[in-house]
């Protein structure tokens, strides 16, 4: 099936940040677990849906099912708004760089017309080109922001948003099935 993800544990515990003290339901995936997830959600299509199945060699007695899809759900959830957080700063930041860029390009180009406009001579020239260009450099980081710099921004926020919200599927290991099958994740 396209976009399944399969993660193999010894045990549930294992899916979790260690350190990380918080309930269960809030808790940080492990590090190892939040990359290889991520990484294998990246590289299928936007239009795949995507799934994870965790298997669990050592399962317990309880289902482990609910709380670990509201687990993976609420951090990828929070990722997610963490994710738009910083798409929404880095809109604002290219803002202001714009209305910056913008009043320094509009300065630098009327002093070179205003008071250099008139003035002949090799320097003259060279202060105008100077200015020209330093305006247009001014310009550099919003058109840097608005270009180029919020596509991953917002491509990884689709992601993590397609992960909160993925079925999570937990089952038994199969007896004799080793780790190491190419796809899946070994915690």
């Amino acid at each position: 099936m396209k976009g399944r993800i399969e993660l193999e544990l010894h045990e549930p515990n294992q899916l979790f940040n260690s350190m990380d003290p918080s309930p269960f339901m809030d808790r940080d995936l492990d590090g190892d677990a939040e990359e290889f997830i991520l990484n294998w959600a990246q590289e299928y299509s936007h239009h795949d849906p995507l799934s994870l199945t965790i298997h669990i060699e050592h399962m317990p007695a309880e289902d482990p099912t609910a709380w670990m899809t509201e687990a993976v759900h609420n951090f990828f959830g929070y990722r997610a708004k963490l994710n738009r957080l910083a798409f929404r700063r880095m809109m604002d930041d290219g803002r202001t760089s714009l209305l910056i860029g913008l009043a320094f390009l509009t300065g630098c180009l009327a002093v070179r017309n205003l008071v250099l406009g008139h003035v002949t001579g090799a320097w003259a020239g060279l202060l105008r080109e100077s200015l020209t260009i330093t305006g247009w450099v001014a310009m550099w980081r919003p058109v840097q922001i608005y270009l180029h710099e919020w596509w991953p921004l917002w491509r990884r926020g689709r992601v993590l948003f397609r992960l909160s919200t993925m079925p999570v599927k937990v089952v038994q290991k199969k007896p004799g099935t080793g780790f190491g099958t190419p796809g899946e994740i070994h915690v």
